[in-house]
């Protein structure tokens, strides 16, 4: 297979390049991501998850001149390698080599430095009103994945934005996990978001049949329009993004880049809040990583053919804190534990396995996350305070 990546060290070079092209391109960057980060360790699932997608927006818009917010932004290994760094990928996280996260004074298209989640929506709304007010012409764009659509902030600025009527676009990156599964009230409105695909492929299957008929073809056309709502709505009972202002497009394949890029040339025609659903798979092109994403969330150095660590020794620190945890737990039945989206990530899997009803997830929301450890007005259990302090600095 020949090395698309080798003729490619700008976005620009997409341009001359077709769909195949594209596909073994992907491969190419697959290749380099599981060799970068067996030796470096980093993020590697959630890169390997966003690949068709990166080269997907990289064809459709222009970047620096098009913004683009990458939510968490641990998924910009991609993004970086098409954007003048992939011959420093080698130096990834390494003291004054390439950051795991978008730095804008590496690269103009890092266009803003992203450290946790949730805040991508906010701060591309902020970039469109004021492109707007300085009456300038460019796109603006947020990837938030589907996990850091629990976060409070998220919600927050898709209820601003939705009622702004302000161009600009939500890339959702759907692949139902954040570190760990996904959990709460979001999460099941995107499974029945999802139904959806199963109605778009039933109705154009009737349209091209109706339409095909002689005389009747086009009444029974229109009769079925009037039906399909309300098969929508028994589908699909509440389309929030739609109803709280924006235009919604999707589900789209996210390793399909053919249909990737035609559904995001049709957001840019969009005048106004345009929100694009992309279902993706985590780990996907890496076996290993596709069966256990969590695992493969962040690693150090690890064996590509085993997907094993490379350095075996003591317990580290999330092993050490869960297994006191459970300790503690076994001789005080009031213990509990409140992680933010990182059971495994917290070495909080055998506290779940030990107590399944005293382990609360409750999904990206640290705030939330603190105040819910209250009991009776107090500030909330020492046990409890504990738990979200180490989610905290795990997460920083």
């Amino acid at each position: 297979m020949k090395n698309v990546l080798d003729n490619v060290n700008d976005p620009k070079d997409l341009d001359g390049l077709n769909i195949g092209d594209k596909q073994i391109l992907a491969k190419n960057i697959r290749d380099l991501l599981l060799d970068v980060t067996s030796k470096t360790g980093g993020h590697l699932a959630s890169n390997l998850g966003v690949v068709e997608l990166t080269i997907a927006l990289h064809s459709v818009f222009e970047t620096p001149k098009d913004k683009i917010v990458w939510d968490v932004g641990h998924q910009i290994y991609p993004h970086k390698i098409l954007t003048g760094r992939k011959d420093k990928m080698h130096t990834l996280r390494q003291l004054d080599g390439v950051s795991g996260f978008p730095k804008n004074c590496e690269s103009e298209s890092d266009c803003f430095d992203t450290g946790h989640s949730s805040t991508s929506i906010s701060v591309a709304l902020g970039m469109a009103r004021a492109r707007d007010i300085l009456k300038e012409d460019y796109s603006v764009l947020a990837l938030i994945g589907d996990g850091a659509l629990t976060g409070g902030m998220a919600l927050e600025a898709l209820n601003d934005a939705g009622c702004s009527g302000t161009k600009m676009t939500v890339i959702l990156n759907d692949n139902e996990m954040s570190i760990s599964k996904n959990v709460g009230g979001v999460p099941m409105l995107l499974s029945k978001i999802r139904s959806k695909r199963l109605y778009i492929r039933s109705n154009n299957a009737v349209k091209r049949f109706t339409n095909k008929l002689p005389l009747i073809g086009k009444p029974i056309t229109n009769l079925a329009h009037y039906i399909k709502r309300t098969v929508k709505h028994m589908i699909i009972k509440n389309m929030y993004f739609e109803d709280i202002g924006f235009t919604y497009l999707g589900p789209v394949d996210g390793h399909d880049i053919e249909k990737l890029e035609k559904i995001l040339r049709l957001s840019k025609k969009v005048d106004g809040p345009v929100l694009v659903h992309v279902m993706t798979k985590k780990g996907k092109g890496y076996e290993i990583a596709e069966n256990t994403p969590a695992k493969f969330h962040g690693v150090s150095s690890f064996n590509i053919e085993t997907g094993e660590p490379l350095k075996s020794g003591d317990k580290d620190y999330s092993a050490v804190f869960g297994s006191k945890l459970v300790e503690l737990a076994k001789r005080d039945e009031k213990i509990v534990a409140i992680t933010a989206a990182m059971t495994d990530g917290t070495g909080l899997a055998e506290f779940a396995s030990e107590f399944p009803e005293r382990l609360f997830d409750i999904g990206i929301a640290e705030g939330h996350a603190v105040r819910a450890s209250s009991r009776n007005g107090e500030s909330g259990t020492e046990t409890s305070v504990c738990c979200i302090f180490f989610f905290l600095t795990k997460r920083i």
